[in-house]
């Protein structure tokens, strides 16, 4: 009785705008599909660049080695919520506004482009040195190495990256909107939680949880018929 007294007082479906869910909605999906295209581009060429460098034993490729992988690492520790902050004159500068779903994007590119580019780098150093060794027996150049041996080897494994990223991304996404982004985030907390219509936060919740099983679905499909192992 007390679980059904909680639903009727707090939870009325019928003052939901289900045509501002929906653009909520096409918001959050418009930010995170362009940060994920920039961020699997952006990533794909640092981590490459982290493990090209990494097998250099000069002192100018440890050196360079040490450097990216600092500010690699300075970019990834931040909250996103402060790093969102930090580039607001950045942002402003770039897209010429903070309010809407453009105004995140850039935020969403630098914090998740340094994480997806250590997966890449990860990616890369699992792939067996043995393989490695025999195209350099070969003669392989290195584009030939990264497009018919490192690629093939590691896609499993960058796509798991691509699966684990884009789940966070949905999750900047909500956060981003809270500071004037939109999208679900900023839907719920505007017109759910500072109105106290939880109606609109259940389901802006449950749309996002839709989103995150989708994506984690189809990335798990993808690993496993890339996966020459199974």
């Amino acid at each position: 009785m007390g679980d059904k007294t909680f639903v009727e007082r707090y939870l009325d479906f019928n003052k939901v705008n289900w045509l501002e869910i929906k653009q909520a909605t096409i918001d959050t999906l418009y930010m995170a599909v362009i940060s994920m295209i920039f961020t699997i581009i952006l990533g794909f060429i640092l981590g490459l660049l982290l493990y090209t460098l990494s097998r250099r034993k000069t002192m100018g490729g440890k050196i360079a080695y040490s450097i990216i992988s600092i500010v690699s690492n300075i970019c990834r520790s931040i909250p996103y919520i402060i790093l969102l902050v930090l580039l607001i004159p950045f942002t402003k500068a770039l897209v010429g506004t903070m309010i809407g779903a453009k105004s995140v994007i850039p935020s969403l590119i630098v914090s998740a482009t340094p994480f997806y580019a250590r997966l890449v780098e990860v990616a890369f150093r699992e792939v067996d040195s043995g393989v490695l060794e025999a195209a350099d027996a070969m003669g392989a150049s290195l584009s030939e190495k990264i497009l018919k041996v490192l690629l093939p080897e590691s896609l499993p494994a960058l796509l798991s990256g691509v699966t684990i990223t884009s789940v966070s991304m949905i999750g900047y996404t909500a956060m981003g909107g809270v500071v004037g982004g939109g999208g679900l985030g900023g839907y719920a907390y505007q017109q759910g939680y500072s109105l106290s219509n939880y109606s609109v936060v259940v389901v802006a919740t449950v749309i996002i949880l839709i989103m995150v099983f989708i994506i984690q679905f189809v990335g798990d499909t993808l690993v496993k018929r890339s996966d020459k192992r199974i």
